[in-house]
């Protein structure tokens, strides 16, 4: 099942569920008032929203092209962002290395990536995986507008997925991890990178580099895992004003959302509704990030994020 939020005329944000025609919206406000509030009810919750979909008369479905789609989780109650794809990190760092990073990437090719400059200036990251909290009240979903903030000149997206929590848990084991997972969904951390830059000099960040107004998009909806057979074996591609900027596969990442639950957990309580960011999918198929390409997004930029068995997530950036 594919869970949404929607937005239909003057009216509020409604729980809802995409039709088995993937062209319309049912609603489930009769099994739930919201995500959470489904999430936090379990597979029972999850049955009868099934249930619903499977018996709602046709008549009651809305065209999906005639309502608004919202963030599946309109507010999260938590955001968890995370760095995972090693890739990723080792061409960020190589881009502060100026000139040196043709010579690392050399080295590496020799002696590997660990042992490279950017793997040795890496190497927190291959002993606990990186994460930070976001702001749970900058979501938005798909098709709506990003605004660019105004102190920024380095504005970027990241080629990111992510899950929803959907069974509490305190110190949960890797191996059982996957229960506590509600879903799958498309995410794209906006990011100000020369601000980030600046911050993260500081020992402390990101803050502002992230931190802003509409900043954590999020869609188009939420996938319930018994449609995916396996989720790291999935192509993720970005395009911007329709060209491919970035490709990726989930599979490429060093630390698996299993292990991330398990890492988060330890002495600390995951809640329904909860979210967990992929952090920048790159790989042998390409950087995942404007970042690492040394591009950047302009105003008007419409910027696509699909990831194969979910969907697309669409924003415009604006000014």
């Amino acid at each position: 099942m594919k869970i949404l939020t929607y937005q239909n005329g003057d009216g509020g944000p409604r729980l809802g569920a995409l039709a088995p025609d993937g062209e319309h919206v049912i609603g489930l406000t009769a099994v739930a008032p919201d995500a959470i509030t489904l999430l936090e009810g379990g597979e029972r919750a999850i049955d009868a929203a099934r249930h619903h979909v499977a018996h709602a008369e046709p008549q009651t479905w809305h065209a999906l092209d005639e309502v608004t789609l919202c963030a599946p989780v309109p507010r999260p109650s938590s955001i968890r962002e995370t760095m995972t794809f090693e890739a990723h990190i080792i061409n960020a760092i190589r881009v502060r290395l100026g000139p040196l990073a043709a010579v690392d990437e050399r080295v590496a090719r020799i002696v590997g990536t660990r042992r490279s400059i950017a793997g040795l200036l890496n190497r927190s990251f291959y002993q606990q995986p990186p994460y930070y909290k976001a702001n749970p009240r900058s979501v938005v979903g798909t098709n709506a507008d990003v605004r660019i903030p105004s102190y920024t000149r380095k504005f970027d997206y990241e080629l990111e997925w992510g899950v929803f929590i959907g069974k509490q848990g305190t110190d949960i084991p890797a191996e059982r991890a996957r229960e506590h997972i509600a879903g799958y969904t498309i995410f794209n951390d906006f990011s100000a990178r020369d601000i980030q830059a600046r911050e993260m000099a500081g020992r402390l960040g990101p803050a502002k580099g992230k931190d802003f107004d509409t900043g954590n998009a999020i869609g188009p909806w939420l996938v319930t895992p018994d449609e995916i057979t396996d989720p790291y074996t999935l192509t993720a591609t970005a395009r911007v004003n329709g060209e491919e900027w970035s490709r990726g596969n989930t599979g490429d990442t060093s630390y698996p959302f299993e292990e991330l639950i398990a890492y988060m957990s330890r002495s600390e309580t995951l809640y329904p509704g909860d979210f967990i960011g992929s952090g920048t999918i790159s790989g042998p198929q390409g950087k995942g990030c404007g970042l690492e390409l040394g591009r950047f997004l302009q105003p008007d930029s419409i910027v696509e994020l699909e990831v194969e068995q979910i969907g697309v997530l669409r924003n415009r950036v604006i000014a």
